[in-house]
């Protein structure tokens, strides 16, 4: 179907409340009550609740695939690349929070829809890790395994980045000016943990 305004506003406001409160807690008819529209108006652009899921966790994959791409096209190499990625990820929890809270919504353990938004972003995780085998084999990243590492990397760069709830529990500070505190930790910390050793 063609992208239409109220097409596009629905999508924007069903990814707020997917990306927020999650798919289960989120009915339809709150979606059309937020929309100020019949449910039935949704139920012409999306024949399900699952549809409209569906079509949420694609256009949220095309927008991160074309975000990580843009960053691994500055042609950055070792560390520099890697900082610059958790920058970009820093930005979108603070500019599209609802953005990566789906992704942590998606990828949560029993998520039907991990295996689609995996489709969309294997091309770009291949990528990334034929970049970090490259920057090993090069000595300019400790050499681990690249599949690993790039999983600790996702793990920890969106949890520290997004789990606001976690970070309130254990006492810290969920503001802007904490949020780029914890960025710079995070980067010290990856800068330590990737930096090649020296040669014996």
């Amino acid at each position: 179907m063609p992208e239409t305004p109220t097409r596009a506003r629905i999508l924007a406001v069903a990814l707020g409340a997917y990306g927020t409160v999650g798919f289960a807690a989120t009915s339809l008819d709150a979606l059309a009550e937020q929309l100020g529209v019949r449910k039935q108006t949704i139920l012409y652009y999306f024949p399900s609740k699952q549809a409209l899921f569906d079509s949420v966790v694609d256009d949220a994959a095309a927008d991160l695939v074309e975000v990580f791409e843009a960053e691994a096209s500055r042609g950055l190499s070792g560390i520099a690349q890697v900082e610059a990625i958790v920058r970009r990820v820093f930005r979108l929890a603070v500019r599209r929070p609802e953005l990566l809270g789906l992704v942590r919504e998606v990828t949560r353990p029993g998520s039907d829809a991990a295996s689609r938004l995996g489709a969309h972003v294997a091309p770009t995780f291949d990528r990334a890790r034929d970049f970090l085998q490259r920057e090993m084999d090069g000595g300019r990243l400790r050499t681990s395994d690249p599949s690993m590492l790039l999983l600790s990397l996702y793990s920890t760069v969106v949890g520290v980045a997004t789990e606001l709830e976690v970070q309130r529990a254990l006492g810290m500070d969920p503001t802007l000016r904490a949020t780029v505190g914890r960025r710079q930790e995070l980067i010290r910390f990856l800068r330590a943990a990737l930096a090649p050793l020296p040669k014996s």
